[in-house]
């Protein structure tokens, strides 16, 4: 008689919806609809109700609701977290009042061996106690830290000191720290070995994003394209594009360094 598989349920928290504009957003969006016709694997997604960057499952198609803050896309489910206006602290807010979600679905429904998957360090002054419902639930936390956020020039002096304190609680209080560059695998080291439970050192893996490589359906000579080298100054072949947020983990000095050595080799 064939053993009937365990269904692993994925919680996801920290992404604001799915498919909007964003890293964590798209990710999600593409997390789920990876891995939809899969019979081993239950995502829940944890999505803002109002306010920027919100959740707005009618713009999405095949969208199954369940009620007024629960829907199912791409399989997965997915429950709304309304969040008061209050600023910067809202994100943090907003974990907080998700993860307490997860921990009573889990509980309610009585899950078995649950991953919390949280993107993002914001909740350090309180990642303890999650730590501790969720290993009482028989669950495990895994961590995806995103880049140096307590370096980023956008913040003041006190918040970039308050991502740096919660950055390193929440590494403490994770049982694997998924980083999406070697770089930031290597810091989270550099940083945090002898730091966690006991002294022990964080448990890490590095998983790189995924790209799409369809190629475009654009030939060289459409219309389109040749009108926006024109707009652009560009020449076919005669430029690099690059996509991302200008902070340093995106290495794009790295890239003009490397262009300049390229531009003085004998072709």
């Amino acid at each position: 008689m064939q053993q009937r598989k365990e269904i692993q349920h994925v919680f996801c928290v920290g992404a604001k919806s799915l498919g909007a504009y964003g890293g964590y957003e798209t990710f999600v969006y593409k997390l789920t609809e990876y891995h939809q016709n899969k019979k081993n694997i239950k995502y829940h997604v944890a999505c803002k109700a109002n306010g920027s960057g919100y959740m707005d499952e009618n713009q999405l198609e095949s969208v199954k609701k369940i009620n007024d803050h629960e829907f199912e896309f791409h399989n997965a489910h997915c429950f709304k977290i309304r969040v008061p206006q209050i600023g910067a602290v809202q994100a943090i807010y907003y974990d907080a009042v998700a993860l307490k979600a997860c921990c009573e679905y889990i509980e309610k429904y009585h899950i078995s061996q649950p991953i919390v998957y949280i993107m993002a360090c914001r909740i350090g002054p309180i990642a303890r106690y999650f730590y501790k419902k969720i290993h009482k639930l028989g669950g495990k936390i895994y961590l995806n830290p995103d880049g140096h956020e307590w370096m980023r020039a956008k913040w003041p002096a006190p918040v970039r000191k308050y991502w740096k304190i919660s950055e390193k609680m929440m590494v403490k209080y994770s049982d694997l720290v998924i980083c999406d560059s070697i770089n930031i695998e290597k810091y989270i080291h550099k940083c945090y070995d002898g730091k966690g439970i006991h002294g022990r050192n964080p448990r890490t893996t590095f998983i790189a994003y995924g790209a799409d490589l369809t190629l475009s359906k654009l030939t060289d000579d459409d219309e389109k394209l040749v009108n926006w080298y024109k707009d652009k100054g560009l020449k076919k072949k005669g430029y690099y594009l690059v996509v991302g947020r200008f902070v340093p983990e995106n290495s794009y000095e790295v890239m003009i360094k490397v262009r300049k050595i390229l531009q003085l080799l004998p072709m």
